[in-house]
């Protein structure tokens, strides 16, 4: 290094550091499904071939996913979130081909599925809009980050368990989605996933993310890397554009988690709840199977 320049030592290190930083804890580098992103529902990314038997955790609410967690809904014993989550994870215990591998968190940080608007720096999107007259659809980001040794440790041993294969992880939090313009005469929806669209009042900013209150999931292997991503939203909270002209954006409450618990799919057959349907739909995407409920 002794004949190496000081301009090129400093590149040097940099890049180093660089790639010393891609490979830790949360990095979306070698994380198993590379980032991803999508114009349109439904939101997956990698591959559901090759899982014989997969193993499940319990749902996990990650509060401050996509901004600071004073913004989302508390997860206080008793609340609105700790209520539905019973109800998720009673229901994913539920379902056939499936073995609960623990109800409490694994040590160590978990694999952390991102969804949503791309953020810069500041943590706001900037994606963009849809134009208003070209019904476009702004791209969404969906990445994983990678879990630590720990979980990774620990994970393997509770597949070891069920001698499974791999490990299904779904944890519920807030995201933001752009909504996007429908037509010429300016009616707009949000794409929340699969076969679901909600329509949007008339005066709801296209410059403003919709909160949303959404489900993502990673199926991971026993090295810790994902082999297939996903996320189903269930509930949009719309930002008109009054409120959205003076910077703020409408956020999530405990209410609407509270009415999430009873709302219903209307437009399907028998009606289903909402959350039922999501939760449903990212375990057969993610595993490559319809899972029956006992």
């Amino acid at each position: 290094m002794k004949n190496v320049s000081l301009h090129a030592r400093v590149v040097l290190a940099a890049v180093t550091m660089t790639i010393s930083g891609c490979a830790s804890t949360g990095s979306t580098f070698r994380s198993g499904v590379p980032d991803t992103f999508l114009r349109e529902a439904p939101w997956y990314a990698g591959t559901a071939a090759g899982m014989e038997n997969v193993g499940h955790l319990a749902i996990q609410y990650q509060r401050g996913a996509s901004h600071s967690p004073i913004f989302d809904p508390g997860a206080e014993a008793g609340g609105a979130v700790a209520a539905l989550l019973r109800d998720m994870n009673d229901y994913l215990d539920s379902l056939r081909r499936m073995t609960a591998l623990s109800r409490d968190p694994l040590p160590g940080t978990s694999p952390d599925v991102q969804f949503g608007c791309e953020l810069d720096g500041a943590g706001d999107c900037t994606n963009g809009p849809a134009a208003p007259f070209g019904y476009g659809k702004p791209s969404m980001r969906l990445a994983i980050g990678r879990p630590s040794a720990e979980w990774t440790d620990a994970a393997a041993l509770a597949m070891d368990s069920s001698e499974g294969t791999h490990v299904l992880v779904i944890t519920l939090e807030v995201g933001q989605y752009w909504p996007r313009q429908t037509s010429w005469r300016g009616l707009k929806a949000v794409d929340l996933g699969s076969n679901h669209r909600v329509d949007l009042p008339w005066l709801t900013s296209l410059e403003t993310p919709v909160s949303v209150l959404q489900l993502t999931g990673a199926v991971i292997g026993r090295d810790g890397r994902a082999v297939r991503i996903g996320a189903e939203g269930m509930l949009a909270r719309r930002t008109n554009i009054v409120l959205a002209g003076f910077g703020a954006q409408a956020l999530i409450t405990d209410d609407d988690v509270a009415q999430l618990r009873t709302r219903r799919r209307d437009e399907l057959p028998g009606q289903p709840l909402v959350w039922e349907v999501a939760l449903r739909t990212l375990v057969s995407q993610l595993t490559g199977s319809t899972p029956a409920v006992n």
